[in-house]
């Protein structure tokens, strides 16, 4: 009997003992993520979404298992630096930077948590990594190298209105990439022998003065530079287009499904699930230093054949043919 009492006293000494730490697991807290974007949350909310499908591949799902916390910049680079800052400070355990200006901002926020970037630009030049295969340091991601693809996007927008005799290309000179972009593009109309005329839109108020300057300047066509400002004034920079029926070609199919006339682009999609993957291998224990920069393998072209009817434009069979999606 006394046998009996003394086992059963132990087992619930035992229980005791266990409880405090099975209630301590539970409520440790879940690690945290910093997503740091220069657009605005609704012009974020396709990229976010594909994070999200990366990281649930990986066994993550958004506070279940990970918290986000979120910093939006609405388009302006000068408030992305404070912004990192905030996220440093909340001791986030990866942050995840949508863009070249935020993936910077983080690199100089902090050099001991991880940062995983989708950004446009050379990331070697920009001085995020060390190098495409062995990055080195706390930052990894995926290079869309968006710069290069400025040039394509001209002869494209060429090919659709082959008649035009100046084409706008529309920069935000407030961005840090937009010499880059505009020495590219300079470069590739140069070597065509083609016009190009650059127009700043950097504000609100400049949008409404470069569509004015492209009227009176009789332009056939708008290229837009990469850049997180049209991103956020995306539906304004399509309606204005309508409104002056000018063609223009744009930097994701987020502009096309607006209302817009085409665009050329890495699948973004595809694009933000690796990195949501990255964050959660690290997350898993890897490190940004042993993981190879990314770079996209399929691109997408999209037109608005709506809008095409509405411009008075054909569009050449060839370029139909290369389509990835056609809106009717």
């Amino acid at each position: 009997m006394w046998d009996m009492k003394r086992r059963e006293f132990i087992r619930m000494l035992g229980g005791a003992a266990a409880w405090p730490l099975a209630a301590r697991a539970q409520q440790a807290p879940m690690p945290r993520i910093g997503y740091l974007s220069g657009r605005s949350p609704q012009s974020e909310g396709p990229l976010l979404a594909a994070v999200r499908r990366g990281l649930a591949e990986v066994g993550y799902v958004e506070n279940e298992n990970i918290a986000i916390e979120f910093r939006f910049s609405e388009g302006r680079d000068d408030r992305l630096s404070g912004l990192a800052a905030e996220l440093v400070g909340r001791n986030v355990a990866v942050l995840v930077a949508t863009s070249y200006s935020s993936a910077r901002a983080a690199k100089e926020a902090t050099a001991t948590i991880p940062i995983v970037f989708a950004s446009g630009p050379d990331p070697v030049q920009g001085g995020l990594v060390a190098s495409l295969n062995r990055p080195g340091g706390n930052a990894t991601g995926i290079s869309v190298f968006n710069t290069e693809l400025g040039p394509k996007r001209l002869e494209i927008l060429r090919e659709l209105v082959p008649k035009a005799q100046l084409i706008a290309f529309v920069i935000d000179p407030g961005a840090e990439t937009a010499p880059v972009h505009a020495r590219e593009i300079l470069a590739a109309a140069q070597s065509r022998g083609e016009r190009i005329l650059i127009v700043n839109a950097g504000n609100e108020s400049q949008i409404e003065d470069a569509f004015r300057t492209m009227a009176e300047r009789g332009v056939d066509g708008i290229l837009y530079s990469a850049g997180l400002f049209f991103q956020v004034h995306r539906e304004r920079l399509v309606a204005l287009a309508a409104r002056r029926a000018i063609p223009a070609m744009y930097e994701w199919p987020e502009f096309v499904t607006a209302g817009g006339l085409i665009s050329y682009s890495p699948s973004r999609s595809e694009v933000l699930r690796q990195a949501g993957l990255y964050v959660g291998r690290i997350l898993h224990g890897e490190k940004p230093a042993d993981l190879p920069v990314m770079q996209p393998t399929k691109f997408e072209l999209v037109i608005n054949l709506k809008t095409a009817k509405a411009l008075g434009l054909e569009i050449p069979p060839s370029l139909l043919a290369r389509a990835d999606e056609v809106i009717e």
